[in-house]
């Protein structure tokens, strides 16, 4: 058996972080550019460590960086930082813009044409944040990546 390395208090190191990001720098082929960095990330998530990741988790990602992206690039001038990252059970979605001002969700309205990106990604999360940065702001969404053998949403409690 293989000793484990420690650090010298005696604790064992970090496990490597599972994540990739990019910088999209604003041409009009940023929101499928995204959406494909996504879909291969969580292929390789599966073929190399071995993580087991549900299709619904891979279409729900894909949804959510494109809507992620398209608000960033509709309401946000300069690039957009987009980071993905396996947090336990779930993939993490992270999307940074320069625009200061922080997106609120509007009130559903089957009316409305458009604008209900926010909403849809509110509703397919485990978890959502957005925090004020320094310049801009960070959005976070959480996506279960596998689904509950009941047929439940894993990590969303049933209506």
């Amino acid at each position: 058996m293989e000793p484990v390395p420690v650090h010298e208090d005696g604790t064992a190191p970090a496990e490597q972080a599972i994540q990739t990001t990019v910088a999209l720098e604003g041409d009009g082929a940023d929101i499928a550019q995204a959406r494909h960095l996504a879909a291969g990330f969580l292929t390789r998530v599966q073929a190399e460590h071995g993580l087991p990741v549900s299709q619904r988790a891979l279409d729900l990602t894909q949804l959510v960086v494109s809507e992620l992206v398209t608000n960033a690039r509709k309401y946000a001038p300069g690039p957009v930082l987009m980071d993905l990252r396996i947090a336990g059970d779930v993939v993490e979605i992270v999307v940074w813009d320069s625009d200061p001002v922080l997106p609120v969700a509007r009130a559903a309205d089957a009316g409305r044409v458009g604008q209900h990106g926010l909403e849809i990604v509110m509703a397919v999360a485990q978890g959502f944040e957005v925090q004020r940065e320094p310049v801009g702001k960070r959005i976070t969404a959480r996506i279960a990546l596998l689904d509950d053998p009941g047929g439940a949403i894993a990590g969303r409690n049933p209506l």
